[in-house]
């Protein structure tokens, strides 16, 4: 029930309440983690409605009261009952929202990984721990009921999120029982799909703000941007609400809508949170306002980006560059670059690199991804250009922070961390652009750097 479900999926469902057309739908959120129960608690104080405030690049803020959640149930503090609501014939639709990191997936070749809290699930000893294992056991249920499954739709920023998600499900469901694997295969849609709204987490501010402007009082307000987009591949055999009718793009292959927006609006944010924050900046406008940064987003989405992504209809990948680009100089939003660094060992190789390898494939340029990867180790350094410290905030944390301090004698030292950059140090065109994008930045600063690179690429 994170803020990007709120701003997201349950606006479009209230999108189809307030038209009529939703009276039989409605969400009933499952938090899986602990830290889940704030967000929760307050909902449920609220009688589950809450507020999005939607801040346009005018200036203007509306708000909306969304009352589209009808319940939400903290899983760890009541399996039972999170199980019994997945079990449900009510239920035809399951989203996901929970991260990049929460699939259980090779970072670089997107298999199966069988850690330590999905053997923990294979057991059944216990109440489930992971996402997969609530989705495991529901459909376990279901099957053995006779129940139709609900279709599991991934709204996270992953390549082939759908294909992911039925690997994480039917793999841990093979671990526990072979003919509820084979069963999951054959009966439980996964259908793909590409979500879009920048969501920052709301302030204290943002609070005073409603209650000032709307006179509304929101213990758990989400803020957004008036920018809204979810492009879903159309596989549901056991029925779904209307969605197509608030907007909704239903289609048959999600997959070059994926890419451009992963390879253009996320790796942009990375390519501007990385070395804003090496710049000293704070936020996504600012980064987004800096002439050098803007000219070399540009050069990145022309000259690398684009000649990977297959032409999509009406979508041109410059084009939606700068519209990236104009969204992310939202002043209003106030979006920390801080955040869109968080777990980037989650983000980079999956936004990134894809478009590093098809470059090398291709035998096109591949300079500024190797400066954004460069950033990235620098900023794990833990001091931007002006020594102010830079905390690094990741799951896999200690690695890389040991990594990037390796890296000052031995400067390939943090792309041979094989889970996140497979056989990328071994490929001397690439790591000879990292390293030096990495002198560089260590020798220069990232404000030379990035103009000594936007000279040299005619940017």
């Amino acid at each position: 029930m994170g803020a990007f479900h709120r701003s997201h999926q349950a606006w479009y469902v209230q999108d189809l309440i307030d038209q009529g057309l939703g009276d039989r739908w409605g969400i009933v959120g499952i938090g899986v983690l602990p830290a889940d129960s704030v967000v929760i608690d307050r909902l449920r104080s609220q009688d589950f409605c809450y507020t999005v405030m939607v801040k346009r690049p005018d200036g203007r803020r509306e708000a909306r009261v969304i009352s589209s959640v009808v319940d939400a149930v903290l899983g760890p503090a009541d399996p039972s009952r999170a199980l019994q609501i997945l079990a449900s014939p009510d239920i035809r639709l399951v989203t996901l929202t929970i991260t990049e990191g929460g699939y259980h997936v090779d970072q670089t070749t997107g298999e199966f990984v069988v850690d330590s809290e999905l053997i923990a699930d294979a057991r059944c000893e216990g109440p489930p721990i992971t996402a997969a294992g609530y989705l495991v056991r529901a459909l376990a249920r279901r099957r053995d009921e006779g129940t139709a499954p609900f279709a599991v739709a991934s709204c996270d920023n992953l390549p082939g999120n759908g294909m992911l998600a039925r690997r994480m499900v039917v793999g841990l469901a093979h671990l526990v029982d072979p003919g509820l694997a084979a069963w999951i295969e054959a009966s439980v849609a996964f259908p793909s799909s590409m979500v879009d709204r920048i969501t920052p987490a709301a302030t204290d501010p943002d609070r005073e703000r409603l209650r000032a402007e709307f006179g509304i009082d929101d213990t758990c307000p989400v803020v957004c941007e008036s920018h809204i987009q979810w492009v879903l591949e159309d596989t549901f055999p056991h029925g779904r609400p209307p969605l197509e009718s608030v907007g909704v793009e239903l289609v048959a292959d999600v997959e070059l809508y994926e890419n451009l927006k992963l390879r253009v609006l996320n790796a942009g944010h990375q390519l501007l949170a990385h070395l804003g924050r090496l710049l000293g900046l704070t936020y996504v406008h600012q980064a987004a306002h800096d002439t050098d940064l803007a000219d070399l987003f540009d050069v990145y989405v022309r000259d690398e980006a684009a000649p990977t992504i297959a032409r999509l209809a009406g979508h041109d990948p410059v084009a939606y560059g700068r519209q990236a680009l104009e969204r992310f100089g939202n002043e209003q939003i106030e979006d920390p670059l801080s955040r869109i660094c968080t777990d980037a060992s989650d983000r980079i190789p999956k936004f990134v690199l894809p478009v590093v390898r098809d470059q090398l494939d291709r035998g096109g340029p591949f300079e500024v991804s190797a400066l954004v990867v460069a950033a990235w180790a620098r900023c794990a350094e833990g001091r931007d250009d002006g020594g102010q410290p830079l905390p690094t905030v990741d799951r896999r944390r200690d690695a890389i922070i040991g990594a990037a301090r390796l890296s000052a004698g031995d400067p390939l030292a943090f792309l041979r961390d094989r889970d996140l950059f497979g056989d990328l140090a071994d490929d001397a065109a690439f790591a000879a652009a990292f390293s030096r994008s990495l002198a560089s930045l260590r020798d220069r600063g990232a404000r030379e750097t990035v103009r000594d690179l936007v000279r040299r690429t005619g940017g």
